[in-house]
């Protein structure tokens, strides 16, 4: 009979510890470094970050771009909007983790010749090295135009705002043109040096840069649109190369409207930097294709405006969303990619 009591006690003992560990994790919160399920399936971050406050006005992180000198890493952004005084390119770092915290050192000059297209702020930059220089280029439009141009800066001392050398526009488009010079991302293959550009028009467009990476030269390839959708609704692109493909992402839908945006970012990928380029489905992306890998999920509202980085064999997605807990506060997220079958995802 004691047996039996015995025995009892000890089953009764495992229920009771059983039940308590099963309501401990079911009740544990997320914590800080992941979001919910999303139609993209499980998505974990790196950080969340874009609620700056110097002195005592927001400072939004808009189309941001990421680049590393040495143990630190940088952060270029859109300007902050002024139609008096026009924004320059932001400029945030941290040392020595992706995850911050991040410091916002201000704003890049404006150059003086992009006054001249009545913009209200510099757009969408994009930094890559060449040696010891960084080289950034960025855009000078005014929203729904396509009088707008691609500049381009340099410096050996990216931290210095003033060091900034400012060397004019690089491509420039006008009204009654078909496509839009803004969006640019620049990468390097095989010894060469490639633009990438364009929104909405005639969609997405890709040039050959000068050895001083500073004239567009050769051939312009088209590479994506979205002809079969009102106003062809494509920006944002980014190229990189992973394995044998190249990768094109791009950011489709409304951008820049708050908590009503409709950003997404969607990819294709091709066996040559000029293309052409297809989505998982094998649509050609000149034709409408593209694989949607991120849309709006949980308080992220609008995600694009990307950008590529590579580190220690991991790939990481840099954008932009507007926050639906915080009223729209612009954020920028840093998330790792995850691979199948030679196709991004978030997991």
């Amino acid at each position: 009979m004691m047996k039996i009591k015995y025995l009892n006690f000890l089953l009764l003992l495992v229920f009771i510890i059983v039940t308590l560990i099963a309501c401990t994790t079911s009740n544990t919160p997320d914590s800080d470094n992941t979001t919910e399920t999303s139609p993209v399936g499980k998505l974990t971050m790196i950080g969340d970050y874009g609620d700056f406050v110097p002195g005592e006005i927001d400072d939004p992180v808009h189309d941001p771009a990421l680049f590393k000198d040495g143990n630190t890493y940088y952060v270029v952004s859109t300007g902050i909007l002024n139609p008096q005084n026009p924004g320059g390119i932001y400029l945030r770092k941290s040392t020595g983790t992706l995850e911050g915290p991040w410091e916002a050192l201000g704003e890049i000059p404006v150059p003086e010749w992009t006054h001249e297209y009545n913009h209200e702020h510099l757009w969408a930059p994009q930094v890559v090295r060449n040696d010891n220089t960084f080289y950034m280029y960025y855009a000078v439009s005014s929203f729904g135009s396509n009088n707008s141009a691609i500049g381009v800066m340099s410096t050996e001392t990216p931290e210095d705002l003033n060091s900034w050398i400012d060397h004019g526009p690089v491509i420039t488009s006008q009204t009654g043109m078909d496509f839009n010079a803004i969006d640019p991302s620049v990468m390097k293959d095989e010894g060469k040096w490639w633009i990438t550009f364009g929104s909405y028009w005639t969609g997405i467009k890709l040039q050959q840069l000068d050895e001083n990476m500073t004239e567009p030269i050769g051939e312009v390839y088209d590479i994506a649109s979205r002809p079969n959708v009102q106003h062809n609704p494509i920006e944002a692109p980014t190229v990189f190369k992973k394995d044998e493909y190249y990768y094109l992402l791009t950011s489709w839908d409304r951008c820049c409207a708050g908590l009503d945006s409709t950003y997404k970012i969607a990819v294709g990928r091709s066996e040559s930097i000029t293309g052409p380029y297809y989505d998982k489905e094998g649509v050609p992306l000149m034709e409408g294709g593209g694989t949607v890998i991120l849309d709006s999920h949980d308080n992220q509202i609008g995600p694009g405006g990307q950008d590529y980085f590579h580190e220690s064999g991991i790939d990481y997605l840099i954008y932009h969303y507007y926050d639906g807990d915080a009223n729209g506060v612009i954020r920028m997220q840093i998330w790792s990619m995850d691979w199948e079958d030679g196709w991004p995802f978030f997991n």
